[in-house]
């Protein structure tokens, strides 16, 4: 199958890896933490990806960008559910810093994407 173009953005790879990584993590839980953050965390950190690819698709850059900026609204969430997680003693310390390494590289990108994205316009 070809690659769609969004696939093609390193935001975009750099998304699914963190998606992959907290799908790894919660898997391994218990019914009551995978249930409640955990179902959460996967979902926030899902809809990162799933925006970036939706708006890259849209028909026009203003809804591109919209989109970009849920995704950036759901890379925050996810950062929510990851503390939760820590303070609820669900993950480890060196889990968080891993995760939390992952989640600034992808901040730093989805926002030099949104740049990149305000400069077409």
């Amino acid at each position: 199958m070809a690659r769609a173009n969004f696939e093609n953005l390193r935001v975009y790879q750099l998304s699914e890896e963190l998606a992959d990584s907290v799908w790894d993590v919660i898997t391994k839980w218990q019914n009551l933490a995978r249930d409640t953050v955990g179902k959460q965390l996967v979902r926030s950190a899902d809809s990162i990806g799933a925006n970036i690819s939706e708006g890259s698709r849209r028909g026009s850059a203003v809804d591109n960008r919209r989109f970009v900026r849920i995704a950036r609204g759901s890379l925050y969430e996810t950062k929510h559910w990851l503390r939760r997680a820590y303070r609820r003693k669900l993950l480890p310390a060196e889990q968080v810093d891993s995760l939390k390494a992952l989640i600034e590289e992808v901040t730093k990108t989805l926002n030099g994407h949104l740049r990149s994205l305000d400069k077409r316009a």
